[in-house]
C-alpha cells in the first residue's frame, strides 16, 4: 500500500494548468486517504475548467494505477480566496507581480537546469551557519564582490527566504524585470542577484511551508537568465531545515564555507551545519570566523569581546581548514556615495583586502 508522501512523489508531474506549477509543490494535492487499493484526494486548480478537471483526474488514476491503486476517487475544487492569496503573500505595491515574473520566466523555454547539471562548469559554494546572527550573509556579500574584483563572473541567490537581507545589505535599490519573457537579474559590484526580498513588501514575514520554498527556490535557479557564471554563491538559512536540505539536494556538485563567531557555544551549533554537508557528501572549503576581534584604530590592540578559538576548534572538528577570522568593523562608506551599501567592504579597507585573501584561497580549492 502506497503512503500519502509516495503519493504526493507519484502525482509531482501534475501541474496546475495555468500556472504550470507542480499541485504538489502548490501544495494543492489535499485530503489524500488510502485503504488498501483505495486512494481519495483533492485536487485544487484556479479556474476548475471541465476539460482542466478531466485531464488532472485521468492523469492522476493512470500515474495511481501504475502502482496497484486501481480504486482511485479524485473530487477537483476551484481555489479559494485563501488559495489565491497564499500565491501573492507578500506581493509589493507597483512592483513586478511575483507570480507573473516567475511564470513568464518558466513560459520562457530557459534551459535553467544546465545551470544545476554538474556538466555546466559554475563552481557553487553554499555559505552555511548553526544559528542566525552570526554574519554569515555579510560574509556571503562580501566573498561574492571579492570574487567579483577578481574578475570572476559571478551570482548570488539569497536562499535565506525566511531572513532575506542581500538587497538591503547590497545597497540595491531596484528590482529584477522581464526582458522578452526572460527574468533578469539585478547586478550590484558586478554580481548578479536573486533574493525573496525583490517579491514582497517591505519588511513583511514570509509565511510559507517547506514545498513552496523549495518551488521558489528552485525557480531562482531555472527560470533566471543568469548568463554565464563562474562561482553561483548561496546564502542559506541558519540551521539545518527544508531549504538548507533542498539546496543540498538540487546541487550535489555544491561546495560549503561555515561561518561561525568564536564564541564556543556558536562554533558548537554550527558544527551541526558542517556535519549536514559532510553527510550528505559535500565538500568543505573551510570555516569563516566572524566577529573574531574588535582591533583598537589608534594602538591596534586586539580586544577578543567573544571569546578565542572556536573557529579554529570547529575547523579541527569538521577536519577542514580556518579560511580567516574577520574583525568587527563596520565599512567605511557614506550614503552619498554613488556605490554605497550598509555591508560591501571596499577593496582598499582592511577587512576588504581580508576578503580578497578569502577569495583566492577558495579558488585555489576548485
Amino acid at each position: 500500500m502506497l503512503s500519502k508522501e509516495q503519493i504526493l512523489e507519484l502525482l509531482q508531474p501534475l501541474q496546475e494548468p495555468q500556472l504550470g506549477v507542480s499541485l504538489t509543490e502548490l501544495e494543492w494535492v489535499r485530503d489524500i486517504m488510502v485503504k488498501e487499493n483505495h486512494v481519495a484526494l483533492t485536487m485544487v486548480t484556479l479556474e476548475n475548467r471541465p476539460e482542466d478537471t478531466t485531464a488532472l483526474s485521468d492523469a492522476a488514476r493512470n500515474l495511481l494505477s501504475q502502482h496497484g491503486m486501481k480504486d482511485v476517487h479524485i473530487r477537483v475544487r476551484a481555489a479559494s480566496e485563501h488559495d489565491r492569496e497564499s500565491l501573492n503573500m507578500g506581493q509589493p505595491d507597483n512592483e513586478p507581480d511575483r507570480d507573473e515574473v516567475l511564470v513568464k520566466g518558466h513560459a520562457a523555454g530557459l534551459d535553467g537546469h544546465e545551470l544545476l547539471s554538474p556538466e555546466s562548469g559554475v563552481r557553487f559554494i553554499a555559505v552555511a551557519s548553526g544559528k542566525g546572527g552570526v554574519g554569515k550573509s555579510t560574509v556571503t556579500v562580501n566573498l561574492a564582490a571579492a570574487l567579483a574584483r577578481q574578475g570572476k563572473k559571478v551570482g548570488l541567490i539569497d536562499a535565506d527566504i525566511y531572513g532575506f537581507s542581500v538587497p538591503d545589505m547590497m545597497g540595491i535599490e531596484e528590482h529584477p524585470v522581464v526582458e522578452d519573457g526572460v527574468i533578469q537579474p539585478v547586478e550590484r559590484f558586478g554580481v548578479k542577484v536573486m533574493s525573496m526580498g525583490f517579491f514582497i513588501r517591505e519588511n513583511n514575514p514570509v509565511i510559507w511551508r517547506g514545498p513552496m520554498l523549495g518551488r521558489m527556490l528552485r525557480q531562482f535557479f531555472t527560470d533566471v537568465q543568469w548568463g554565464e557564471l563562474d562561482y553561483m554563491l548561496l546564502d542559506l538559512p541558519p540551521g539545518t531545515g527544508d531549504v538548507a536540505l533542498d539546496v543540498h539536494q538540487m546541487l550535489p556538485q555544491s561546495k560549503e564555507i561555515i561561518v561561525t563567531t568564536p564564541h564556543a557555544t556558536a562554533a558548537f551549533v554550527a558544527a551541526r551545519a558542517g556535519a549536514m554537508a559532510i553527510q550528505t557528501d559535500h565538500e568543505l572549503l573551510g570555516v569563516v570566523e566572524n566577529m573574531a576581534y574588535y582591533e583598537c584604530g589608534s594602538c591596534g590592540e586586539k580586544d577578543y569581546v567573544f571569546g578565542r578559538g572556536g573557529g579554529g576548534r570547529l575547523a579541527e572538528s569538521l577536519h577542514t581548514s580556518l579560511l580567516a577570522q574577520i574583525p568587527l568593523g563596520t565599512p567605511d562608506n557614506h550614503p552619498s556615495e554613488p556605490d554605497f551599501s550598509p555591508s560591501v567592504y571596499k577593496a582598499d579597507s582592511r577587512i576588504g583586502a581580508i576578503y580578497d585573501e578569502v577569495a583566492r584561497s577558495i579558488e585555489s580549492k576548485f
